[in-house]
């Protein structure tokens, strides 16, 4: 429980140490995103050797390296991310997440979204997107992107790190895109 509470109060201080800004503030903090970015795309392939068959076909994708989420009735989560078209990388995203309701901990997940086609990759990088409260993320595990499928063009994974928390959806969360300069 302890580890929770800390994880959730960490959570919660990384919301507040990184701000609201989408695209980190200085050259350190870009690189370092870059390659928590490109390490966790090695973590979700490593975890599931099949998600490369999507990776391929996919006409986009935001990586989330890090989200930090907490919650003791009211929840919160909070991650910087980055976007790319194709394999080329346009810019830099952030995703939010409010909650209130029965949940109780703090955990760490790095998030994959695969964008199936321009129309939605479009939708996600025009200003702000939401998933709907009852969209649902599939955990990265060995065969799990052989079942996944696309929902409005948009498929989803996320892959725990760290902490124990009793509540575990993607719904309402909350991105903003910022293209590359």
């Amino acid at each position: 429980m302890f580890r929770s509470v800390m994880l959730a109060v960490t959570a919660g201080l990384l919301l507040l140490s990184w701000g609201c800004s989408t695209e980190p503030k200085t050259e350190a903090k870009k690189e370092v995103l870059h390659e928590d970015a490109q390490q966790a795309i090695k973590d979700f392939k490593t975890s599931d050797p099949s998600l490369q068959k999507l990776f391929d076909s996919c006409y986009g994708y935001a990586i989330f390296p890090e989200i930090g989420k907490g919650a003791i009735g009211v929840g919160g989560a909070y991650g910087h991310g980055e976007v790319y078209q194709g394999r080329k990388f346009v810019g830099y995203c952030n995703m939010s997440q409010g909650s209130i309701g029965f949940q109780l901990g703090g955990q760490t997940y790095s998030e994959l979204i695969l964008f199936q086609n321009k129309a939605a990759f479009d939708e996600f990088c025009a200003g702000d997107y939401a998933f709907a409260a009852q969209a649902s993320a599939v955990a990265a595990k060995a065969g799990a992107s052989a079942t996944a499928d696309y929902e409005r063009g948009v498929m989803v994974f996320t892959m725990a790190q760290g902490g124990l928390m009793y509540e575990a959806s993607v719904g309402g969360q909350k991105f903003t895109f910022k293209k590359a300069e």
